[in-house]
């Protein structure tokens, strides 16, 4: 009996220090939650109560080498819904669907869905947001947004680019400098109770957003309206399919102008062209339409220079000095290529004329007799040494390469032909690029617009920098070829493009487009200024002009208009 209720005494103990032990842990445990935890549990219980919603970033701007805004900002309103705090959902329904010009069924559905938050529409006009926030609906909130806004409309459209609904960029340097123009967003945080109501006297905390940096831009918009409008001009007159007009320092590679006409409109860039027919088609078809609509045909389209490109040849001719400026040749209309015989444009032939004349007169067999003397291996060193093989690294998107003969394929007549600008294509900016290089010296600059990114307050200066390439050709090269293509203008094919009073050099250019015998034809003129000193490069390129279609009666007379406006433009601003 007494071992017995030994026994039992000491379950008893065992059970009271067992439960001692397990009060003790929960106690501990208490106290390690309330105490060293409480901050994280507070949190986390706020944050169970809390709605929070975005604030935009205001857009950096975009502004011009004049300091003229050219992308900015509208402020707008996003309309939004949350349903656990609406009180009176028709009357919601009835408002939002009249001021924001909606169908009730699709505001409906908004109102009525159990989410946290629910947007109506973005991208609303100030003033209606205002409109909509005076009737103080319950549930309804009414947030300040950004739209991105494009003062000059289609200038420089597919330079700029656009944005997206979430204001992101889509194309053009509004995508290629995302990074720096995209600020920061900020939130609004509002406490509710257990139902989603907000709690009145808790009020609201705002983390404001943070602005995304200005972009400066070597374009300068009078120059940028000017080549438009000329370029408008031409394409009219001449019913070309479409026009492009590049303007650059060939000092540095910076772009003031880029036209490639017809533009679009940057403030409805989804909106196509009227006489654009779009009744039936799909959305594939739709978004063909508007990929070609916002393509930039300088950067993205490859195109057969013609005889622009003798600059080459003759660069490479005189670097490596298989050809003097007084070397003589013969034209008697064509040359005899293994078993080709290429044409010259002047059937009956320039007769006797030295390297200068030849230059001169557009000779394509002076240039194919050049391109023989290098050879396909010293042509090709010299292709190579020009940057012609690389992209230029132009700071918009989508920049196409050249197409040019793999060498082990280039035989005598590929050689001849490439020599004065047939079988190959590059693009308009590497046309101006190696032109520019060719001209400036002997150095190959990168063709750029972006100078430098910075906030509003003048601090955290980005300054951009780009690669050159020296010693492309050497300085006495360089000279040389300045001084042939002054005499281009003065007394060749390209007089035209002369200016009085100013000493500009160039190179005409009519090329077929492919496949050939369609009748289809490509007029360009690639002109700078001053022929002895270049600080201004333009290259227009007409495509499928109607009637005439020579480079040196249409596209010369192109530049020769810009250079007599902008020059002295240019002497004015000290663009050197």
């Amino acid at each position: 009996m007494i071992k017995n209720k030994t026994s039992y005494r000491k379950k008893i103990v065992t059970v009271f220090f067992v439960c001692l032990f397990c009060f003790l842990l929960l106690m501990g445990r208490m106290v390690y939650l309330m105490v060293f935890c409480s901050q994280h549990y507070t949190e986390k219980a706020k944050q169970l109560h809390e709605r929070e919603r975005s604030i935009k970033a205001e857009r950096g701007r975009i502004i011009d080498a004049n300091g003229t805004i050219i992308a900015d900002n509208k402020t707008v309103c996003t309309i939004s819904v949350i349903h656990s705090q609406i009180t009176d959902a028709e009357t919601v329904v009835r408002v939002l669907s009249k001021e924001l010009e909606l169908s009730e069924d699709f505001v409906r559905k908004r109102v009525e869905k159990y989410s946290a938050i629910e947007r109506i529409k973005s991208n609303v006009d100030k003033e209606k947001g205002d409109a909509i926030r005076e009737y103080q609906l319950d549930g309804v909130k009414v947030d300040e947004d950004y739209k991105r806004y494009y003062p000059y409309d289609h200038l420089a459209s597919k330079v700029l680019g656009f944005t997206g609904a979430d204001n992101q960029g889509i194309i053009g340097l509004e995508v290629k400098y995302d990074s720096y123009l995209q600020g920061k967003d900020g939130t609004i945080l509002t406490v509710t109770d257990a139902r989603g109501v907000e709690i009145e006297t808790e009020g609201e905390e705002r983390l404001e957003p943070r602005p995304g940096n200005d972009l400066y831009l070597s374009l300068d918009m009078n120059i940028q309206s000017y080549a438009t409008q000329l370029a408008m001009q031409v394409m009219e007159t001449k019913q070309a399919e479409r026009v492009s007009l590049l303007v650059m320092n060939p000092q540095n590679g910076e772009i003031m102008a880029l036209a490639d006409v017809p533009e679009f409109d940057l403030n409805n860039p989804f909106e196509l062209p009227a006489d654009i027919e779009t009744e039936g088609i799909d959305d594939g078809a739709r978004q063909e339409l508007l990929n070609a609509m916002w393509r930039n045909s300088c950067i993205s389209d490859t195109y057969e220079p013609g005889s622009t490109f003798k600059m080459v040849t003759a660069s490479a001719g005189l670097e490596a000095g298989v050809v003097k400026e007084t070397d003589t040749f013969n034209c008697p209309g064509y040359i005899m290529v293994e078993d080709r015989r290429i044409r010259c444009h002047k059937t009956t032939g320039h007769g006797h004329q030295t390297f200068v004349e030849g230059t001169m007169n557009s000779c394509n067999p002076v240039f194919i007799t050049v391109g023989a003397r290098l050879g396909i291996d010293q042509y090709y060193h010299y292709f190579e040494q020009f940057g012609l093989l690389k992209k230029t690294g132009v700071d918009l998107p989508g920049e196409a390469g050249t197409i040019m003969h793999k060498k082990e394929n280039m035989k005598a007549v590929e050689l001849a032909t490439v020599s004065f600008g047939q079988s190959l294509q590059i693009t308009p900016i590497q046309l101006a690029t190696t032109a520019s290089s060719l001209i400036n010296g002997g150095k190959r600059v990168t063709p750029h617009f972006a100078v430098l990114a910075g906030n509003r307050e003048g601090t955290d200066i980005r300054k951009f920098t780009y690669p050159v390439t020296k010693n492309v050709v050497s300085e006495q090269t360089s000279a040389t070829l300045r001084g042939i293509l002054e005499k281009v203008v003065a007394e060749g094919s390209g007089k035209n493009g002369y200016v009085e009073g100013a000493r500009v050099g160039g190179k005409t250019a009519t090329s077929q487009t492919l496949p050939r015998g369609t009748g289809r034809y490509i007029a360009s003129f690639l002109g700078f200024a001053p022929a002895d000193n270049p600080q201004v490069l333009a290259l227009v390129i007409i495509h499928n002009p109607q009637g005439m279609y020579y480079g040196g009666q249409i596209a010369a007379p192109v530049v020769r208009q810009l250079f007599e406006n902008i020059l002295p433009y240019l002497d004015e601003m000290d663009y050197n």
